[in-house]
């Protein structure tokens, strides 16, 4: 790895040189590096760009990073990973694709990342999205997850895109089994003219099945943002929507959720909250030596976290 491919994989990945455990490193289209462990295999699909990952039941303590990086200007793929997690695994799996632009050309990643967990299986997702360059070509990422929980399963996502994506659509779908647990935590940030779209489905089909969705954004200066969720309880279920956005200068952001109770034990809540930084907030931060800029970094920071 170079040194800019070396920077896109700490942002997008928290790596400073290649880990331990099981990963698949993916660099302007091709594999950089891949390592399996006996409870975990990484295999090239045959018949599409992409890969699979196989977890074996009963895994705990293991890890997957898979991170992709894009440092050729003009350079445009889309991928298809799928993850098996076998019955009783808890693992860890780290994604994300980090661009680096300095061409007039359109960087572009689309990454399709459908996950089938087994009968009480467990995986914390973490996914990130970075850009940067030189502001001539654009950046776009189009991440797509589909999540497939079987009974008792359960799915903790963490995604985070704060900078340097032009344009992005942002696809979730899932589809909940008997006492399946999904819990999405999402954080963007957009400026300049950047456009951000959030696009939720889930299907909460099994008794005690819950999910819980939490979006937090912050839209800067001629940027845009729109947030679309929908929940169908198909059972005695439980779920949870909730959008909180500041917009600062021009910035613009839309919230539409949309919730449908086909069961009369469905019990679902949303949650929207639009605004600008309040005064108060700024002030206060002020009366302790910040100026303004510095006071709204550390609210922006702190909304983000």
């Amino acid at each position: 790895m170079d040194l800019v491919q070396k920077n896109l994989l700490e942002q997008v990945a928290g790596l400073h040189e290649i880990p331990e455990g099981a990963y698949n490193i993916r660099a302007n289209g091709n594999k950089l590096g891949r390592n399996t462990t006996a409870n975990i295999d990484i295999v090239t699909k045959t018949d599409k760009d992409g890969i699979d990952i196989i977890i074996k039941p009963g895994t705990v303590n293991e890890s997957v990073h898979i991170p992709v990086l894009l440092s050729q200007s003009g350079m445009q793929e889309c991928v298809y990973n799928d993850f098996y997690i076998g019955e009783g695994a808890d693992v860890t799996i780290v994604a994300g694709c980090g661009i680096h632009n300095c061409g007039v050309d359109t960087s572009k990643h689309d990454g399709v990342h459908t996950f089938y967990l087994e009968k009480n299986a467990k995986v914390r997702y973490v996914e990130r999205h970075y850009g940067e360059g030189d502001g001539n070509g654009e950046n776009i990422m189009n991440p797509e997850t589909v999540v497939h929980l079987k009974e008792g399963a359960h799915m903790d996502m963490e995604t985070t895109q704060i900078k340097g994506i032009d344009s992005t659509n942002r696809v979730t779908r899932g589809d909940l089994a008997d006492g399946a647990m999904l819990e999405i935590h999402e954080k963007i940030m957009t400026h300049g003219k950047q456009f951000a779209r959030t696009d939720f489905a889930v299907d909460l089909n099994g008794d005690n099945s819950s999910c819980n969705l939490i979006s937090r954004s912050v839209a800067k200066g001629e940027s845009r943002q729109e947030f679309f969720s929908i929940m169908n309880g198909n059972a005695a279920c439980a779920g949870h929507s909730e959008c909180d956005a500041i917009i600062m200068d021009q910035g613009c952001v839309t919230a539409s959720p949309q919730l449908t109770a086909n069961c009369i034990d469905a019990n679902l809540i949303h949650e929207a909250a639009i605004g600008k930084i309040a005064g108060e907030q700024l002030i206060k931060l002020m009366t302790l030596g910040l100026t303004e800029k510095e006071a709204e970094e550390q609210i922006v920071n702190g909304f983000l976290k």
